[in-house]
């Protein structure tokens, strides 16, 4: 299963998602064969079935299910948790080098970082993941429900609190932002259906050439 993030536009002026309106550019290599990749490259033992794979411009994160310990019949809930928290800690031990040799594969084939985390049932864990700053601007109104976070409690900083936010936005509106990546990766689809224009002419005729009258405006360039 591979989830996908990402910068796709901001609000305010032009809306987001608009031409020259916030979507950024990048250059980096497609993730569609990625799950198919892992899934060749994985070893076998590893994790009970595939993992839960979310990648964005900088990070490609890879988190696992873990086959439970077996454990008594009657052991409690708080027991449970801790030999869950066991076995990842020993999953990520025994399989550090390993893990380290397919992140270099992958980061060399897909250009982002690789993090791992493993999960039992509700118990998970993510070893390494990437904190990336990112730069916005907050006019005063933004500003002070930032402060008020901080002022109260809740968040040490401007920036911890910003990330609060935006996780609350992520918990609360999941359905949404769902919906949304959705209907974004439909209109990738369309565009790379749609007609690649040739740069090379071979018709013959040069720019001082008159068109035919009557063939309307020229097909724009496909996004």
């Amino acid at each position: 299963m591979v989830g996908r993030g990402g910068h796709r536009g901001r609000p305010g002026r032009g809306g987001p998602g608009r031409r020259g309106g916030g979507r950024v550019p990048t250059d980096l290599p497609g993730t569609d064969d990625l799950a198919g990749w892992l899934a060749g490259r994985l070893p076998d033992g590893w994790f009970t079935g595939a993992p839960t794979v979310t990648v964005d411009r900088e990070e490609i994160l890879v988190v696992g299910e873990l086959p439970a310990p077996t454990l008594d019949e009657g052991t409690d809930e708080a027991a449970r948790a801790a030999a869950a928290h066991g076995r990842i800690e020993r999953f990520r031990e025994e399989t550090r080098g390993e893990r380290m040799e397919v992140a270099r594969q992958a980061e060399h084939r897909y250009g982002r970082k690789v993090a791992w985390g493993a999960r039992i049932g509700d118990v998970e864990e993510l070893f390494t993941t990437l904190s990336v700053p990112v730069m916005t601007r907050l006019r005063q109104p933004e500003r002070l429900v930032l402060d008020t976070l901080v002022d109260a409690g809740v968040a040490r900083s401007r920036s911890d609190a910003l990330a609060w936010a935006v996780a609350l936005v992520g918990e609360h509106a999941s359905t949404w932002l769902d919906e949304l990546r959705g209907a974004m990766s439909a209109v990738d689809d369309l565009r790379a259906r749609g007609p690649v224009l040739d740069d090379t002419d071979t018709s013959g005729a040069s720019d001082t050439d008159t068109p035919d009258q009557g063939s309307g405006d020229g097909v724009p360039p496909q996004g």
